[in-house]
């Protein structure tokens, strides 16, 4: 068992097959302080069972701003290590395995540099986050490249999920605004 590693379920009844709240233990002294972002071994006690694909890095400017909900559908589903290391997000996963009993639940946590926490977002769950301050970055880890032909998601606002964002959102990409309702989604599969 790792000592450098808090793994805190966000659904408990789903263990590690949900999302995980991943907190590091920062080794700190005069020059600042050192924590590991990634390691397989340690991580793998909290249910990363992929490689690393693709690391991504991204950059937003503006307090209430909205990135997501993604994710990538089979066969290029992958898993996720969200990271803050400039500033602080509202940081979101939403269930869409078929079949789950946790199907359409958000889980949330904040995430920010400060706090150092991580989040873990397994196959089959959608991720966005809000950004709770301007100029805030996050680092991604991911078990499989990108693949447009696989990208899916749902919109950050629809009532079924009752994402209680904590700030107005100001700012989200046509292309989110467009994703589809929980409702559309049950209706496509039929």
């Amino acid at each position: 068992m790792s000592t450098r590693l808090t793994i805190m379920p966000l659904l408990p009844a789903e263990g590690r097959s949900g999302p995980q709240l991943i907190g590091r233990k920062r080794l700190a002294d005069d020059r600042g302080h050192f924590s590991r972002l990634f390691c397989a071994e340690e991580l793998a006690e909290a249910g990363w069972t992929g490689p690393v694909a693709q690391v991504n890095h991204s950059v937003t400017g503006r307090a209430g701003t909205v990135r997501g909900l993604h994710l990538q559908r089979p066969p290029h589903a992958e898993m996720k290590l969200v990271s803050c290391i400039r500033g602080a997000v509202f940081d979101v996963a939403v269930d869409l395995r078929p079949g789950s009993p946790t199907r359409f639940t958000a889980v949330a946590a904040e995430l920010s540099a400060e706090n150092g926490l991580a989040m873990l977002v397994p196959e089959g769950f959608a991720h966005g986050f809000q950004a709770l301050c301007d100029g805030c970055e996050l680092i991604y880890l991911h078990s499989a490249g990108h693949s447009p032909g696989s990208e899916a998601g749902l919109r950050h606002d629809d009532p079924a999920l009752a994402i209680a964002w904590p700030l107005p959102v100001a700012l989200v990409s046509e292309r989110d605004a467009g994703l589809p309702s929980v409702a559309a989604l049950l209706a496509e599969a039929t």
